[in-house]
């Protein structure tokens, strides 16, 4: 008997956008529709595929971007969108008259690191399966802080050397820096990397946010002027006045306050550049290194404990986890769900964002820490560990004394604590209702 409905599937992600190594995004594609797990994982790059195989429909990302999906009926048959983005998805509906059915709460994120595979078949269409393609193993590497730094900027300097073989000869090089740990490591092995494959080392620039005489700025000088590179840094100084979180709401399409703090930031960080240098594009940042090295301030969350943390694979990059309670299928969890923070502001002005730190060989090197035995139950070894492996493998792998300073969030940097409590005060209620009333 033949199939009485006839799906559409419409994929508006860029094609352009794509940034994989390795193969074509024909090949790539191909992976996700009738490969295995091992096959997708081995997609090297950046990416947000849609491949259909008859009435199924496969969908994979990579954590640095997001993902969206939307299933609509039509009389004959569902009809599936596609999008990195919840208002390019309403603005098709739209068009084709079918906004009636779109809520932004019925979209669907695709989930970093999985596979989601969704079959077309009508009404009602069974929910998506998903099959894990990044498995990282747990713990392997010895609790020694020298031979884990030397693993960890190993394999990021491996990541960013491919990026930088991958650039437009002459292309300029940024990096949003402020002078922590993260931002840090990027530009000294960027650097490092530069100036091995003899590039013209007049093309890296370090861009520090200032909006108001936040502590960046000072941080920054005191990083890069002892290691003799102070002529890399250019401030970027903005008005307080011109931050507008509302904007960064949406921007970023959610309403988590402390990403829309950073998107705030980077908003602000991104269209002072783009004013400077109106033909910019390449932008690299340290957005995932806490992620990584768990190096956020737990006693602010009051759901976690240090056993939760260093007991839950991948927890700061996917949240509790797909199928589990505290899983939302409208926003994914973790990073996989807070990257919009630093893609979208860098979309919305131009710029072609990287973060090593998102790369799967990296994180599969920070996943291989002995986190519980190292930190033995102390929140302060556990922060501190961060610090000792970076600046570690820093040396070893560059040769260059990186200094560690307290961690600080980009929101909290970039303003005085006072500016920022006044100019950054919207709780969620606030951001919610913001974002909704933009499709009520």
């Amino acid at each position: 008997m033949a199939d009485p409905y006839v799906a559409r599937v419409i994929d508006l992600t860029d094609p352009a956008s794509q940034r994989i190594r390795n193969l074509s995004i024909e090949e790539a594609r191909a992976r996700v529709a009738d490969g295995t797990a091992a096959d997708v994982r081995g997609i090297d790059g950046s990416f947000a595929l849609v491949a259909r195989v008859g009435r199924r429909v496969r969908l994979a990302r990579s954590l640095d971007r997001p993902l969206r999906y939307f299933l609509a009926k039509e009389a004959s048959g569902p009809a599936l969108v596609v999008s990195d983005r919840i208002d390019a998805i309403r603005a098709f509906l739209e068009d084709e008259g079918l906004a009636a059915q779109f809520h932004p709460s019925y979209t669907r994120m695709v989930p970093a690191h999985y596979v989601v595979d969704i079959e077309l078949v009508g009404c009602p269409d069974p929910s998506p399966t998903y099959e894990r393609y990044f498995t990282p193993a747990l713990a392997p590497l010895p609790p020694d802080p020298g031979v884990i730094g030397e693993a960890y900027v190993g394999a990021l300097a491996h990541e960013i050397d491919g990026w930088l073989e991958d650039l437009p000869a002459r292309e300029p090089i940024g990096v949003a820096f402020s002078g922590g740990i993260d931002s840090g490591a990027v530009f000294l092995v960027a650097y490092d990397r530069m100036r091995r494959r003899g590039m013209e080392l007049g093309r890296l620039k370090a861009f520090t946010l200032s909006a108001g005489k936040g502590r960046d700025l000072d941080q920054a000088r005191a990083f890069l002027e002892p290691l003799g590179l102070g002529l890399f840094l250019e401030p970027i100084e903005v008005d307080p006045d011109a931050l507008d979180p509302l904007e960064a709401v949406r921007v970023v399409e959610d309403y988590k306050p402390l990403d829309v703090e950073s998107a705030t930031m980077a908003l602000a960080l991104c269209r002072g550049i783009r004013e400077r240098y109106p033909g910019w594009r390449f932008l690299l940042d340290g957005d995932g290194g806490d992620e990584n090295l768990k190096d956020y301030p737990i006693e602010e969350n009051p759901e976690l404990t240090i056993r939760s943390v260093v007991s839950n694979p991948l927890l700061y990059q996917e949240g509790w986890g797909v199928g589990r309670m505290k899983h939302s299928l409208t926003y994914s969890g973790g990073q996989s769900r807070s990257y919009s923070r630093t893609y979208a502001p860098l979309r919305r002005l131009g710029f072609e964002g990287f973060s090593p730190f998102t790369r799967p060989s990296v994180i599969e090197v920070a996943e291989a820490i002995p986190f519980a035995e190292m930190a033995a139950g102390n929140v302060a070894r556990l922060y501190a560990l961060k610090g000792e492996v970076v600046t570690r493998g820093v040396r070893v792998v560059t040769g260059l004394a990186m200094p560690a300073f307290p961690k600080r969030r980009f929101q909290h940097g970039a303003l005085p604590a006072d500016e920022a409590a006044r100019r950054l005060s919207h709780g969620e209620a606030a951001y919610r209702s913001h974002f909704l009333a933009r499709y009520a």
